[in-house]
């Protein structure tokens, strides 16, 4: 258990009660205009894109890049701090004394009696530790009618989030409830079933020359059905996907990660062969497909010898 002299900082923070006080004077009257028409909304989406490039510049391991990112994050949460506290709703200080509550609570094994040997142990404790808390919020479920208002085990999850990310903590927050398959086979299994219900439901949905589903196509069968057919193939699809996700899950693999490191793989592979045809004075589009797998070979073939 960490002691109450190691839970203490080790000083002020000036520049960031500076940063508070920049933001509030900006919205102050006399301030910024712009700053002080803004709402909670109108700058919500400012919230993702500064995530998303604070994110690139951690995957890029440039540090003073990341360092300018995280700021610019930083800035939208002291702005919505501010425009909450305008507003009589909340403050950057309880912001801070609310996710430092929960930081201590949600760490049984640091600040408490808890154990947790590993990273996944730590993840799966998080996870009881929320469900415990939603518990405690709903209140008794001996109450027949609690169910009407009671949070649900993943209405925490942000529909707005990546699909691919979505389908993780969803998978994960299930799995911490109970709803899980006995081994890494069974969700393997689980896979391939998915995947055999989406061959099925392609070879039944109407398609034009080309293999690809187009309601619209020649099909026996009216509009309505045609429209239900494609879109039954798309919902399998998502099926495989989310089951995939759940193996990563298993393995221990962050899914969109994962993904997102095959995309950069892809892209810079893509950029050798761009760069080998444009050496050729052609393009890739206009290379027959036995040199565009050449191509394709020698960029795997680059990226061993570095």
């Amino acid at each position: 258990m960490i002691s109450k002299q190691a839970r203490r900082t080790t000083g002020d923070h000036p520049d960031f009660d500076a940063f508070v006080a920049t933001i509030a004077a900006l919205r102050a009257p006399g301030g910024c205009p712009w700053d002080r028409a803004q709402t909670h909304g109108s700058i919500a989406s400012n919230m993702i894109e500064e995530a998303y490039e604070a994110v690139d510049a951690i995957e890029a391991a440039d540090a003073v890049h990341l360092r300018e990112e995280l700021g610019d994050v930083l800035l939208q949460v002291v702005l919505q701090s501010q425009i909450a506290a305008d507003a009589g709703e909340f403050t950057i200080d309880d912001v801070c004394a609310d996710v430092n509550a929960k930081m201590i609570r949600r760490h049984p094994h640091v600040f408490g009696e808890a154990q947790a040997e590993s990273a996944a142990e730590v993840l799966d404790l998080w996870d009881q530790v929320k469900l415990a808390e939603k518990e405690a919020i709903a209140g008794s479920t001996e109450v027949p009618d609690a169910c009407a208002s009671r949070p649900g085990l993943l209405d925490g999850v942000p529909t707005s989030l990546p699909a691919l990310m979505q389908a993780q903590k969803i998978s994960r927050k299930a799995a911490s409830a109970g709803f899980e398959w006995d081994t890494l086979e069974d969700v393997w299994a689980k896979v391939r079933e998915e995947i055999a219900e989406l061959e099925e439901a392609y070879a039944a949905a109407p398609k034009a020359a080309n293999g690809k589903m187009d309601a619209d196509a020649l099909f026996e069968g009216d509009a309505g059905q045609a429209a239900r057919a494609v879109a039954h193939a798309e919902q399998e699809c998502g099926d495989v996907f989310f089951s995939l996700v759940n193996v990563a899950r298993r393995m221990g693999i962050d899914a969109e990660r994962a993904l997102r490191t095959a995309c950069t793989k892809f892209r810079r592979r893509w950029a050798f062969m761009e760069g080998a045809a444009w050496a050729q004075g052609c393009r890739v589009e206009d290379l027959s497909a036995a040199e565009r797998e050449s191509l394709w070979v020698r960029a795997k073939e680059e990226e061993r010898l570095r």
